[in-house]
């Protein structure tokens, strides 16, 4: 019989340490911010930026920095629900866009976990420009994890 040591404890989450040290990465680039969350949900924001326009004559952000901001938020909402940080992969996120995101204007995407199974969280979520009764864009999805 060997003695193997208990698994170490899972990394709790904290959206607002991660955001204060800067999200690195696509998110960094993509100068995506931390903006609220609770138990299972989060609010990030994407500000306006010419440099993400997709089509220069119309001033309208691209949809992949909006796909990118919607990912994000749905992760944050599974660690949030999980209240731990585990890896994950994305498996399947749809958006429906409703409109295009208005010239000018601040992205702010929210997410939510609805349910958790032991390897998959199950997310919601939308995107608006500052009037969440007027959303440019929703989503469902899911994201799995070996990790635990």
């Amino acid at each position: 019989m060997t003695n193997n040591p208990p698994p170490s404890p899972m990394p709790s989450f904290d959206p607002e340490r991660l955001a204060r040290s800067g999200f690195g990465g696509h998110g960094g680039r993509l100068g995506i911010r931390y903006r609220a969350h609770g138990a299972d949900w989060a609010e990030l924001e994407l500000p306006y930026d010419p440099g993400q326009i997709g089509q220069p004559e119309t001033g309208v952000v691209a949809s992949g920095p909006v796909i990118a901001l919607m990912d994000m938020a749905t992760s944050f909402a599974v660690w949030l629900r999980r209240g731990a940080f585990l890896p994950h992969a994305t498996l399947d996120l749809r958006i429906d866009y409703l409109r295009p995101a208005t010239p000018g204007r601040t992205v702010i995407g929210r997410g939510e976990c609805y349910r958790v199974t032991r390897n998959i969280g199950f997310v919601r979520g939308q995107a608006h420009d500052g009037d969440p009764d007027d959303p440019l864009a929703h989503v469902a999805g899911t994201f799995m994890t070996t990790g635990i």
